[in-house]
């Protein structure tokens, strides 16, 4: 690893003198020879005494700037993490080497037998009186010799009955020990025993061991990555991004200056690193080698996450923060969002939104801004969608608005607080939904002709805020439509331009008013979501696209260059998107999980909370299925769908009526045909006074609204909010 140059801080002197009091000499800490030569004072004249030349002191009185403190332990968050690594590594040993302990018993009872064999070898010299062996053997060799030799005879023989009784006086000790210590054992409690046991086996096996020999298993620590500053270094100069060696030593080659790291943090490993003055290149230049840079590193691009470090963190144009997960940071058991517990919410509060590949809470503000969402189908565009409304259902004073081209399940919950609810997009969801635009047009006129009147104590900036919003009763206005597409696609070309109009003159100026715009589309290009419209998005979010155009078709030109590509997400990566909320701010996301039951019910509590302050108003206040849940009726499911198909329209044909119930409830309604759509409303109660209906001068065989309706109890039909 490459060590960072270290860079100091001197301590100026003349600051310290202009801050003193006392009438003290200032201390002359130059030559008197060099003083002589120049006569201005230093302190006067701004030079700072520590760093003139003369200066006996200068190299002690530099103070390096270095942290005391390892990266490791700089913030309580980092100490946090590296805790939690390595109880987690702990974790990771502890059953690794639990699994094999039938194994390591095993190798220990081999061991110990090869040890005891060793110390019964060891031993046997002594047991057998070896040291008397050899007189023995030397005497009857001279006796051999020698046989007429008497004296010699009687030595040899004296020699032999000594080494004979040292055995047996051996032999027998060694036996009665190891027959008092077999007793002992056997009167000893169970637990003693397993203690002796382990007591002499451990030494046995300590001495049966080998040099190569190991008792435990090598455990791989459990990091999928590992990293260091020359793995970066080859790693950038592979991607171009540093000059390659051309035949040059490597410690002459240029080397990025890694202000941290590499360190582990959390699962995976950080570093910032500054990219080597001379040869051109920026941070910018890096964070578009991600492909290359991961490819490098062994990893998915999905795994780096990299960031320029701004000046306000102490950074610049060439500094890049980098952090590399152990695995796919996105992948796991989706985060139910806050907002499914919560009782209430401040739509004034940023709204939490998700977690970031390291945990971390992203918040989205959403007052002032614009929010368009972009992706293939089934990513879950819609329920990251639903996030930023769901907030608005909780605080009561947010008057919604929504429109789904789509006309799905998806939005139906919203018929019990949505101020308007625009359903599909065939010719009377159209005119519909270019109704409801001219009406927040002109309540966006409204507003602004009466902020232009207040003073400026109350309305210091000419924008909505709260205190206006209680004392002159101006909800926030929340405009909701998905699957623009399908509108735009839908639509004339006449029609077409006055509804991209309107709606740029929504987002453009409406969040003065307090209108918070909340646009979704599919690949949103020229033709089915024009430009001039996404341009004046404030925050984009995308889920994932086909390639990097697309991606900047919904995040923006450019940002994939960035490294806001949504291009890298795959299909597992469902929730997971790229935030930009910036020109140079950009995050991806793992969008917080909120169901179809859960957003329901939100809806339901949404309708309550606007009931007790009497801000339940439009559509919502005359939806029938809310109220009858609401008065503890049931109205039959097939008349309020019937009912919802029709919100638009007082009568329906029959075909277009069987087409929007499939719609709402593919599962339910796919296989109904005129006679059993007819047979299911006469059993909830619906009595049809003609089964002939004329629309646009065309007759033929269909429903009436006000025929469905009589079948809904009368206590709903005149309740206060209808």
């Amino acid at each position: 690893m490459t060590e960072p140059a270290i860079e100091a801080t001197v301590v100026s002197l003349a600051e310290h003198r202009a801050a003193r009091t006392d009438e003290a000499p200032p201390i002359e800490l130059t030559k008197p020879a060099e003083t002589a030569q120049d006569d201005s004072d230093p302190v006067e004249s701004g030079v700072d005494v520590v760093d003139l030349p003369g200066n006996p002191l200068a190299d002690w009185l530099t103070v390096p700037d270095l942290p005391v403190l390892p990266v490791w332990a700089r913030s309580p968050k980092s100490i946090r993490e590296n805790v939690a690594a390595l109880g987690r590594l702990v974790w990771w040993q502890s059953r690794y080497h639990g699994v094999r302990t039938p194994k390591y018993l095993l190798k220990t009872v081999l061991l110990a037998a090869r040890g005891f064999y060793r110390a019964v070898k060891g031993l046997w010299p002594v047991l057998s009186a070896q040291e008397q062996s050899a007189t023995v053997k030397a005497l009857r060799a001279q006796s051999k010799l020698r046989p007429e030799d008497i004296d010699l005879a009687a030595r040899h023989q004296a020699a032999y009955a000594e080494r004979t009784h040292s055995r047996r006086w051996r032999f027998g000790l060694a036996a009665a020990g190891v027959a008092a210590a077999a007793t002992g054992i056997m009167l000893a409690d169970p637990l003693l025993q397993t203690a002796i046991g382990a007591a002499v086996t451990v030494p046995l096996a300590h001495l049966g061991r080998g040099e190569e020999t190991r008792l435990l298993d090598q455990a791989a620590p459990p990091i999928r990555v590992d990293m260091s500053a020359q793995q970066l270094n080859d790693a950038l100069r592979a991607a171009g991004l540093l000059k390659s060696g051309g035949g040059k030593d490597e410690k002459d080659l240029p080397r990025v200056s890694c202000t941290m790291g590499p360190v582990r943090d959390g699962r995976g490993w950080s570093v910032i690193f500054d990219m080597p003055r001379g040869g051109g290149k920026t941070a910018s230049d890096v964070l578009a080698k991600r492909e290359v840079i991961a490819q490098e590193l062994g990893v998915d691009e999905i795994q780096v996450i990299m960031s320029r470090v701004r000046a306000v963190n102490g950074g610049n144009a060439g500094r890049v923060s980098m952090w590399v997960s152990d695995d796919d940071p996105y992948l796991g058991t989706p985060n139910p969002s806050p907002l499914e517990k919560a009782e209430t919410f401040s739509i004034w509060e940023p709204v939490p939104f998700g977690q970031d590949a390291r945990g971390t809470r992203i918040s989205v503000p959403v007052m002032w801004q614009s929010m368009f969402f972009g992706g293939l189908p089934r990513r879950g565009k819609t329920f990251t969608q639903r996030l930023l409304t769901s907030a608005g259902l909780l605080d009561a004073y947010v008057r919604h608005y929504v429109a789904d081209g789509k006309g799905g399940a998806d939005w139906m919950p919203m018929k019990a607080v949505a101020h308007r609810l625009v359903m599909g997009a065939e010719d009377d969801a159209i005119t519909a939904l270019k109704a409801m635009l001219a009406e927040l047009l002109a309540e966006m006129e409204r507003r602004f002709a009466l902020l232009r009147d207040l003073p400026t104590s109350v309305c210091p900036e000419g924008k909505l805020t709260p205190e206006i919003v209680a004392r002159y009763n101006l909800p926030v206005i929340f405009v909701t439509i998905d699957e623009l597409q399908e509108y735009f696609t839908a639509m004339e070309r006449e029609d077409r331009e006055q509804v991209i109009n309107d709606l740029c003159r929504i987002a453009r100026r409406g969040p003065a008013a307090g209108f918070v715009s909340n646009f979704a589309s599919q690949r949103p290009d020229a033709d089915s979501v024009p430009t001039k419209l996404r341009e004046i998005i404030t925050i984009r979010y995308s889920t994932q696209v086909v390639d990097r155009a697309s991606s900047d078709m919904v995040l923006g030109k450019g940002k994939a260059a960035q490294g806001a590509d949504a291009s890298v997400l795959s299909e597992e990566h469902k929730g997971v998107g790229v935030l930009v909320t910036g020109p140079a701010s950009y995050v991806t996301v793992r969008a917080d999980y909120l169901d179809g039951p859960s957003f329901a019910a939100l809806c339901r509590k949404g309708r309550t909370l606007r009931e007790a302050v009497g801000q339940l108003t439009g559509d919502a206040a005359g939806d029938v299925t809310a109220a009858a849940d609401a008065a503890g009726l049931t109205v039959p499911p097939i008349v309020s769908d019937v009912l919802e198909v029709m919100r638009h329209s007082p009568r329906m044909f029959t075909t277009d009526l069987l087409a929007g119930l499939v719609n709402i409830d593919e599962d339910t309604y796919g296989d109904y045909n005129a006679e059993q759509l007819a047979s299911a409303l006469e059993a909830a109660g619906v009595k049809r006074t003609s089964k002939q209906v004329k629309i646009s001068g065309s007759n033929g065989a269909g429903y009436q609204r006000r025929d469905v309706e009589a079948a809904v109890p009368a206590e709903i039909l005149l309740s206060p909010g209808r």
